[in-house]
């Protein structure tokens, strides 16, 4: 019985981990953009560099799911739990 609760709330918080990192992640991408394009509309000569550190930002941003899915993943398969 214990071992089926240690699964269950294994399961769960690597579900919560997922599902959090990616709205996190959505709000941030979509905060960088809004600010890029508002820079861009402020100062159209210098919309190569707003581009270049506005695509860095958003490749940063978007590792964050990704640790969160393996740290998730190591979390259901491999549980250190057990």
């Amino acid at each position: 019985m214990e071992h089926a609760i240690i699964v269950a709330a294994s399961v769960i918080a690597a579900a919560l981990a997922i599902g959090l990192a990616a709205f996190g992640a959505a709000v941030a991408d979509g905060n960088v953009t809004a600010k890029a394009i508002e820079g861009i509309a402020r100062q159209p000569e210098a919309k190569n560099t707003i581009l270049v550190n506005m695509f860095i930002s958003v490749g940063l941003i978007e590792s964050i799911p990704i640790i969160a899915a393996v740290i998730a993943i190591s979390l259901v398969f491999a549980n250190p739990f057990i």
